[in-house]
């Protein structure tokens, strides 16, 4: 089969477009195909919540919040790291800010902004974007095969990027239906997990009527070893939110090998036991216990409940204190892929050569969640996807111009 002078990009979520820019700007020609009908439907979902592009923390610690796949994935994200990202954005004309957090975000605080300013510079570097266009795999001669309007048509590239995410999220896209295509290749396909995913927890009715929907802010929550800094949502089915995801990966591999997980919340990690002891040893008088708590302690209505709900409330002060600063919440089950923000799973990072190429598929090349790693909201996911779908772009221009040339 003859190979045409042009790259598909299969994809146009944050890696895809990211890959078909760095194609596009060395000078190829790029079809990029996207089955739904607009691209950056995730990303758009995420501006919901201000668009968190980034985080300004120290690259050591960045790197870290990679997991297992720190090793891999320091070599894409130094390649590209947040400060380039954060040029990348204003370099669209969308100013950026870095909030008391350390998390970066562009002024705008919305994702289409930014999307539409990166589709217009894609459009004036030629790049070809065919929604509605679904990859169905490859043909018995090696061809890839799209359905685009109920049509079958075929396209044989220089070379293929597929960038088509995990598999959460799936009326947005990432429906994961690539993998049993790649697995059929020999592609080893690790099981799609949830990540960055809420939990369940077995209120009481009265608990769960009266305080769903209401936040815990300001706390510190910890499991196996690992204290964090965050927020968390009480939900009709148990727990959900920032602080809780940057946990998510721990706590869901305990939870799928006992049954549950104990989550330790501290309401107010802003003060001691010794300093918490000394307030609630002031006499309370003739107020109610959620008064008196919300007064001397400072806790919230729904951190009261949740004081309540975990069993009796210590009457002494020390042990009452010592258990706003240490409340054990069971988690007995996870969130599906349906509800959770990423996911954990895909192609095995082994299946990769240091362009990104798959080893058994010359000249197919994979950028952002389709890959086995995950990361904590917070800038990281964001960050992830653009870094490989560059890395992945830049693998494809050392794999067709070794030369340079």
């Amino acid at each position: 089969m003859t190979r045409a002078p042009f790259i598909t990009v299969i994809g146009a979520g944050p890696a895809g477009l990211a890959a078909s820019e760095t194609l596009a700007t060395a000078g190829w020609a790029v079809r990029l195909h996207e089955a739904m009908p607009s691209s950056g439907r995730k990303l758009l979902m995420a501006g919901r919540g201000g668009l968190n592009l980034t985080h300004s923390e120290p690259m050591e610690g960045f790197v870290g919040r990679y997991g297992e796949a720190a090793g891999w994935m320091g070599e894409r994200l130094t390649s590209f790291d947040p400060a380039a990202l954060t040029a990348w954005a204003e370099g669209l004309g969308q100013a950026v800010f870095t909030g008391s957090s350390g998390r970066v975000f562009p002024r705008a605080m919305k994702a289409s902004p930014l999307l539409r300013a990166w589709l217009a510079r894609l459009g004036g570097l030629g790049v070809e974007l065919r929604l509605r266009s679904a990859w169905r795999g490859w043909d018995e001669a090696g061809g890839l095969v799209f359905e685009t309007a109920g049509e079958r048509q075929v396209e044989a590239p220089a070379a293929t990027v597929l960038a088509l995410g995990g598999a959460s999220w799936p009326r947005l896209g990432s429906t994961g239906a690539w993998a049993p295509l790649l697995a059929g290749r020999g592609v080893e396909i690790n099981p799609f997990r949830p990540a960055n995913m809420g939990f369940t927890v077995d209120w009481s009715e009265s608990f769960r009527a009266r305080f769903a929907g209401q936040p815990l802010k300001a706390i510190a929550l910890s499991h196996a070893g690992r204290t964090v800094r965050g927020e968390a949502m009480i939900a009709g089915y148990g727990l959900e939110g920032g602080g809780l995801y940057a946990l998510s990966a721990g706590l869901r591999e305990a939870v799928t090998a006992e049954g549950s997980a104990v989550l330790t919340l501290d309401l107010k990690p802003e003060r001691s036991v010794g300093a918490l002891t000394e307030r609630l040893a002031r006499p309370r008088g003739g107020a109610s216990l959620s008064n008196f708590l919300r007064k001397a302690a400072g806790l919230s209505p729904a951190a009261i409940g949740l004081l309540r709900e975990a069993g009796p409330v210590p009457e002494g002060p020390r042990d009452l204190a010592t258990r706003i600063k240490a409340l054990p919440v069971t988690l007995s089950g996870v969130q599906g892929l349906e509800r959770a923000i990423s996911s954990a799973g895909g192609i095995a990072l082994g299946e990769v050569d240091e362009h990104q190429m798959l080893r058994r598929l010359p000249g197919v090349f994979v950028a952002g969640e389709m890959l086995d790693w995950e990361a904590p909201t917070g800038g990281y996911l964001l960050q992830g996807c653009i870094a490989t779908g560059v890395a992945a772009g830049r693998g494809v221009l050392a794999w067709l111009e070794p030369s340079g040339g």
